[in-house]
C-alpha cells in the first residue's frame, strides 16, 4: 500500500499516511499530538528513482546475444578478425 505525505495547513507539520490508490485524498486527519482533527493537504514529493548513463535503447532488452546497431560493433568485428589472422600465421610458422 502506498503511503502519502500530508501537511497541517494551520502549522505546516507533515504526517505520512498509508491508503490504497483508490481512496481519495484526505482533506482532514487527526493531529498526532492533541488528537483533534485538522485541515491538511497532500504534499508531492519528487520520484525517488534517478536513472543516469548514456540512455536505454529499444535493443537493451531484446534478444540475449544481440548487440545493439552502432559503430562500435564494427570495430570490435574488425579486430577479431585480424587477431585470428596473426593467430593463424604463428600457428602455420610453428609447424614448419
Amino acid at each position: 500500500m502506498p503511503t502519502y505525505v500530508y501537511k497541517f495547513v494551520e502549522t505546516g507539520e507533515t504526517i505520512e499516511v498509508q491508503q490504497e490508490f483508490s481512496d481519495d485524498s484526505l482533506t482532514e486527519a487527526m493531529h498526532p499530538v492533541d488528537c483533534t482533527m485538522r485541515p491538511v493537504k497532500k504534499v508531492f514529493l519528487p520520484v525517488g528513482i534517478t536513472f543516469k548513463g548514456g540512455g536505454f535503447y529499444k535493443t537493451d532488452s531484446g534478444k540475449s546475444g544481440s548487440i545493439p546497431t552502432g559503430g562500435s560493433s564494427d570495430s570490435s568485428s574488425s579486430a577479431s578478425s585480424s587477431s585470428d589472422s596473426s593467430s593463424s600465421s604463428t600457428a602455420s610458422t610453428s609447424a614448419d
